[in-house]
């Protein structure tokens, strides 16, 4: 067999790389911040490359670190999935999926109701929570993420690169006269999608007047604010406003007609949504079910635009 780098000393390393910190790989393995840092030295030693830039609190992968560190990664993983299916019987008997919150409702829901038509008898745990996720701490096979910067070592699947669109409930357009421009109406009466601190590739309002050839800039300290983009447009749904929503998640309202396209125009978002899942797991047949209706082209239906 080949020679080996010192297990404890990769261990060591994986959690600081994945964690960014000595201190916190330290609380995950039971040790100290100096324990943790004296293994990753020996790694250090051992490959004679140094893995780390140390800079006060913080550590930075070198491009020698970033060299082994998804190799690490995977096959800590390997390991881990190899350890579950011995301890669960060889064949997991659940199907466990992560998704954020805005994904969860208008856009995974009615796929895997496509998954239990094909396959009745699959028991499928859903997992609601935001990035970054603990795939193999939270014994999760497959995770649905907005682009992938999160997952290194993981096999990666695109899904979607969505777009966004103004949307409203009939009765809200008709209140406005139908005929007049988005450019005229009320700063009140946007719906304003907070995507939080950590995105900055996330369409506004701005964009999409912007991309519509209009200064139009609505005052969101004016309008209605949500935290989520499905929530965005459930509230558009229910008439309290005009929101810009994602068409993927839009497209049955727009179809059954509770909600109008207001424009053609649309804005593509910064990343697409992806599948992640361990390379060890990915021919599992369960999982190639999954991501045969998560990847399934979707017919560009016509939308009829007013406005």
């Amino acid at each position: 067999m080949n020679r080996l780098p010192p297990l404890n000393a990769m261990k060591a390393f994986e959690a600081a790389a994945r964690t960014g910190s000595f201190a916190l790989a330290g609380k995950e393995l039971g040790v100290s911040s100096a324990a943790v840092s004296q293994q990753v030295r020996n790694l250090e030693i051992w490959f004679a490359k140094q893995l780390f830039l140390r800079k006060g609190n913080r550590i930075v992968l070198t491009d020698a670190g970033q060299a082994i560190y998804p190799q690490i990664f995977r096959s800590f993983s390997e390991v881990a999935d190899m350890a579950a299916r011995i301890f669960e019987g060889e064949m997991r008997t659940r199907l466990s999926i992560s998704v954020p919150f805005s994904l969860a409702e208008l856009w995974l829901a009615p796929k895997l109701a496509r998954l239990v038509e094909l396959h009745p008898n699959l028991p499928i745990d859903v997992l609601v929570e935001d990035d970054p996720v603990d795939m193999k701490r939270g014994n999760v096979d497959l995770r649905i993420s907005y682009g992938q910067y999160h997952y290194e070592g993981l096999a990666v699947f695109p899904l979607v690169h969505d777009h966004v669109l103004p949307v409203c409930a009939p009765k809200v357009w008709y209140r406005l006269g139908g005929v007049i421009g988005l450019a005229d109406v009320p700063d009140s009466l946007f719906i304003h999608t907070n995507w939080g601190q950590s995105f900055a590739s996330h369409p506004s309002w701005a964009d999409w007047f912007a991309k519509s050839g209009s200064p139009r800039r609505p005052d969101a300290s004016k309008g209605r604010r949500v935290g989520l983009s499905s929530l965005a447009i459930t509230a558009a749904r229910v008439g309290l406003g005009i929101a810009l929503g994602q068409r993927s998640m839009a497209l049955a309202d727009l179809e059954a007609g509770r909600l109008l396209a207001l424009s053609s125009t649309t804005v593509r978002m910064g990343h697409p949504y992806c599948a992640l899942v361990s390379h060890a797991k990915a021919e599992r047949p369960d999982i190639q079910a999954l991501l045969a209706i998560l990847m399934a082209p979707v017919a560009e239906a016509e939308v009829a635009v007013v406005g």
